[in-house]
């Protein structure tokens, strides 16, 4: 098998919220991008379009350099990495494309229509991948030719700063076609993660939860709209972004989350915090994490400490960033008082 070219030329096809975050993630990169209006318009809409287009992407990028992200010098250069391209022009952007993005709107008749027309019109062997976030890779892939090299590569919103994509390929999606994105996204600072074909993806699925939840909190009147957020900034999503899900049962325990989901259960709902299986079978054979040696990950006796220590600096990490480390929550005290 012959090694495939580079992936260089890089189409978003559709000029919503998503095509335009993933071409300024690109642009950001110094990659150059077209993004590609797949609406039938006028040429005077289409300029239109294209000048609301552009006044959108300068003002993310004057916010993101007035942040720090970089200079304002380099503002030009990002929007010279990004073409946008009208209807009219899709075969001759699309034919010479190596990695297709299809970003339009959430429809099954809407990814039908885009996917046909994006596989009659790009090259065999170009790399196609849909933002969907509610549809399975295995739907999708009949709709369009040589679904060997079709993929759902979901990004999260702003798609130019979450570094988190998710891929989810079909049965038929070669291991080609999943090595090639995984390296591309890879290139230009994501961190991407594989997840079967199933609903949800990984973040929907955990996400949804939760908000669900904290609505319901606010419905039973369990606290406020303001505490809950707050709680969920300095509680719950601090920890999550210095520790993953999985890695903090290990962390705390199975039997804690167990013995939790238990009580829970009873006294708030059976259905909804019902222990699983996993759960129960890791409790009955002693696999509760850290302190056993064993979880959902493995932590062998000589590389404990040091697994303990780089958790603590993860976390001091994420103190440190939001101005709440102790030493640094001190020594701005005493500034203040001076």
């Amino acid at each position: 098998m012959s090694t495939p070219a580079p992936i260089k030329r890089i189409v978003a096809v559709g000029a919503g919220r998503m095509g335009r975050g993933i071409a300024l993630a690109y642009a950001l990169r110094g990659q150059a991008v077209t993004l590609l209006d797949f609406k039938p318009r006028q040429a005077a809409d289409s300029e239109r379009l294209e000048a609301e287009i552009r006044q959108e992407l300068r003002a993310t990028l004057e916010q993101l350099a007035e942040l720090g992200m970089f200079a304002a010098e380099q503002i030009d250069g990002y929007l010279a990495c990004i073409g946008v391209a009208p209807l009219r022009d899709a075969a001759h952007v699309l034919g010479q494309a190596d990695l297709i993005y299809e970003g339009v709107p959430e429809t099954l008749a809407a990814k039908t229509d885009a996917l046909g027309r994006i596989g009659e019109l790009a090259q065999p062997d170009a790399l196609i991948a849909s933002t969907t976030s509610t549809m399975l890779a295995s739907d999708l892939a009949p709709m369009l030719s040589h679904p060997e090299r079709f993929l759902n590569a979901h990004w999260l919103n702003p798609a130019f700063l979450i570094p988190l994509v998710e891929i989810s390929a079909h049965p038929g999606t070669s291991e080609q076609t999943l090595n090639r994105l995984q390296s591309n996204l890879e290139s230009i600072g994501k961190v991407p993660v594989v997840c079967g074909c199933h609903p949800g993806f990984i973040v929907p699925r955990l996400q949804t939860l939760i908000m669900n939840e904290a609505a319901r909190m606010v419905d039973e009147g369990v606290a406020s709209a303001a505490d809950i957020d707050k709680a969920t900034r300095y509680g719950l999503g601090f920890r999550f972004a210095s520790i993953g899900v999985l890695e903090f049962i290990d962390y705390g325990g199975n039997d804690i989350l167990y013995h939790a989901g238990q009580y829970l259960s009873q006294n708030l709902d059976p259905e909804r915090y019902a222990v699983p299986d996993i759960i129960t079978r890791y409790m009955e054979s002693g696999r509760n994490g850290l302190r056993s040696g064993q979880g959902f990950h493995e932590y062998p006796a000589d590389q404990q400490q040091a697994y303990r220590r780089d958790v603590l600096a993860r976390v001091l990490g994420m103190l440190d960033h939001v101005g709440l480390a102790p030493a640094r929550a001190d020594h701005l005290a005493k500034e203040t008082q001076e």
